[in-house]
């Protein structure tokens, strides 16, 4: 607001502080909750961290699950009986909030063998690999939703730092320096009038000071 919009009284001058005590309480809570989703963005990078190191040892289990189900039954009928699995499960996906930012919670569901492949009589290496990369499959989604939520979450510590600097910058600066200028015109004012009193006091005198006689 330019200072020449600003009505010098003491009603805006009571406003204006009231406004500062509102923006300061304001910062501190914008300051909390960004202190608070730092804190939740790095336990989340650990979980996601950990998940990461645990796919790749589920990754080298899968394999080895495989090529163990290929030792057993032969390429040809693993290759066969492939053909025959269901699709993979369906993935469901809600919303769930983290430090007030909503974020998807993606749910992979369990393996169960339906249709053709249940009235197989899967070998048991078969069903163990099957069952390997789904868990890696599981791995991957959790990744894929924790990551998704870290993203979310930097981009709200921005909006929040950015929010808390026009505030603490922009906002509290400018409504000082009105709270200044308000209390300045005060000033003015009491000077003029204190002045124009000694002028009129003055005049009185001068004008007591004739009328007496000589």
């Amino acid at each position: 607001m330019a200072q020449e919009n600003i009505r010098p009284t003491r009603l805006e001058l009571l406003r204006t502080r009231r406004r500062i005590v509102l923006a300061r309480k304001g910062l501190n809570l914008l300051k909390l909750k960004r202190s608070a989703l730092i804190a939740e963005f790095f336990n989340l990078s650990k979980e996601a961290l950990a998940l990461r190191g645990d796919l790749q040892k589920k990754i080298a289990d899968g394999y080895q699950a495989i090529r163990m189900a290929e030792m057993m039954e032969g390429p040809t009928r693993l290759e066969n009986i492939s053909m025959l699995l269901p699709d993979i499960h369906p993935v469901t996906v809600q919303t769930k909030n983290v430090m007030g930012v909503k974020t998807p919670k993606v749910d992979a569901g369990t393996y169960v063998p339906v249709g053709a492949a249940s009235l197989l009589d899967l070998p048991t290496s078969v069903d163990e690999s099957i069952r390997h990369f789904q868990r890696i499959y599981k791995v991957v989604l959790d990744i894929a939703e924790k990551e998704n939520a870290l993203r979310r979450l930097l981009h709200e510590i921005e909006k929040t730092k950015r929010r808390a600097s026009a505030i603490e910058n922009v906002l509290i600066p400018r409504l000082q320096n009105t709270v200044r200028y308000i209390k300045f015109r005060f000033d003015e004012l009491e000077r003029d009038a204190f002045s124009m009193l000694k002028t009129v006091k003055r005049k009185m005198e001068q004008e007591e000071a004739g009328a007496v006689p000589g």
